[in-house]
């Protein structure tokens, strides 16, 4: 294992880190920027659409940048653009200027979501043994920091512009630290049959499937994200405190799942670990549903982050290996899928919510998680070629 070899891993991992950290430090300061700009939660949600929109966007333009430098070059890039427009929320004092402060914030992040997961690709790729989930994991962990450094700084006084302004600079010095070691990726040369394959791998049956699986997985994190606790409460009647351990019990699961993912797909392979991982996410769902104790509801929230935890590292990866040429689209594709579930699926279940009891509508992620089930042969791993990117890290 060569030492350039590394050098990308911890790059990559950096990368990951300082994503989920300037995110974590947006959302803590959601409420403070709310009153800021003295916006109510319905205009808030409307806006929030918008960075959703900005990052679809950023996940789509980041394709043809990746291809002409590298995704490893593309992230960084995306990373520093990300670690400066992160502090655009904390300048806004009306509505409309956050809203265009959160359009560019989502589309940096877009960006960087998509090129950091291709370069994991390449990674994962050049050590010929999973390590996908362990980049999400750390994903995890820096949103956890950020929440931490977020909190510390609103109980200390501080404006979210300073909070912000700081959440940069540490973004800045973390992703130029490490541009020196990501790959920068194979040479690619077009040749005939690449370029008749181009189009066809557009409306690949393979493509759709894997973004139809993380549409649904991500479906029904988006769901945790933000109903878990209010669920605990409704159903069983606690106070907001109390409830908050549901998605503590989620978050932590996830986690700790996404850190050992790796390990069980090297030993049982990709398809088993979605397969019986969504076994245990639908296990964890009707033991929410079906419960009237807060402890086991809490377990039920705990199984669901940990089934849920090791698959979408598992699509990615397969995304990404579909063919060297179309590999940046491929990941684009489906990352793009993803991102639409976990934008829509909190909004469908309001809206179910408001024909039925929410605890009856978690049956949503439930089937989703089953079909995931069904569809796991979908992440089946295919032949990569490794010489080429063993000469991009020299």
């Amino acid at each position: 294992m060569s030492e350039s070899l590394r050098r990308a891993r911890v790059a990559t991992f950096a990368l990951f880190g300082t994503c989920g950290f300037l995110f974590g430090m947006w959302v803590v300061h959601i409420p403070a920027i709310e009153a800021q700009t003295g916006i109510s939660h319905a205009t808030l949600g409307t806006l929030l659409l918008m960075l959703g929109a900005g990052a679809i966007c950023g996940m789509q333009l980041s394709v043809p940048l990746a291809h002409r430098v590298g995704s490893g070059r593309t992230a960084i890039i995306a990373g520093v653009v990300l670690s400066i427009t992160t502090a655009g929320p904390g300048l806004a004092t009306e509505g409309w200027q956050l809203g265009l402060a959160l359009v560019v914030f989502g589309f940096a992040t877009g960006a960087l979501d998509v090129s950091m997961n291709s370069q994991a690709v390449e990674v994962e790729r050049c050590y010929r043994r999973p390590i996908m989930a362990a980049f999400h994991a750390l994903f995890s962990v820096g949103g956890v920091a950020g929440a931490l450094l977020g909190a510390a700084t609103l109980a200390a006084g501080w404006s979210p512009l300073t909070a912000l302004l700081l959440a940069g600079g540490i973004g800045i010095v973390a992703v130029t630290a490490i541009s020196r070691w990501v790959v920068r990726g194979p040479g690619r040369r077009p040749d005939k049959s690449a370029t008749r394959k181009k189009a066809k791998g557009r409306l690949s049956t393979r493509v759709l499937l894997l973004g139809g699986i993380a549409f649904a997985l991500m479906l029904s994190e988006g769901v945790a994200n933000d109903w878990s606790a209010l669920q605990v409460k409704e159903h069983l009647g606690t106070s907001e405190s109390v409830a908050a351990l549901a998605f503590g019990a989620f978050s932590v699961m996830m986690t700790v799942g996404r850190f050992t993912a790796d390990r069980v797909s090297g030993a049982f392979g990709p398809v088993a670990v979605i397969r019986y991982g969504m076994l245990i996410a639908a296990t964890g769902i009707l033991i929410i549903v079906t419960s009237g104790l807060l402890a086991l509801t809490i377990v039920g929230w705990a199984l669901f982050g940990l089934g849920l935890s090791g698959s979408l590292p598992q699509i990615f990866t397969a995304a990404g290996n579909l063919g060297s040429d179309s590999a940046g689209a491929n990941m684009s594709r489906v990352v793009t899928l993803g991102y639409v579930g976990f934008l829509s699926g909190p909004a469908v279940m309001g809206w179910i919510s408001q024909v039925i009891p929410l605890t009856t509508a978690m049956a949503v992620p439930l089937v989703c998680t089953l079909i995931v089930a069904a569809c796991a042969g979908a992440a089946r791993s295919t032949t990569a070629t490794v010489d080429q990117y063993h000469s991009a890290l020299s």
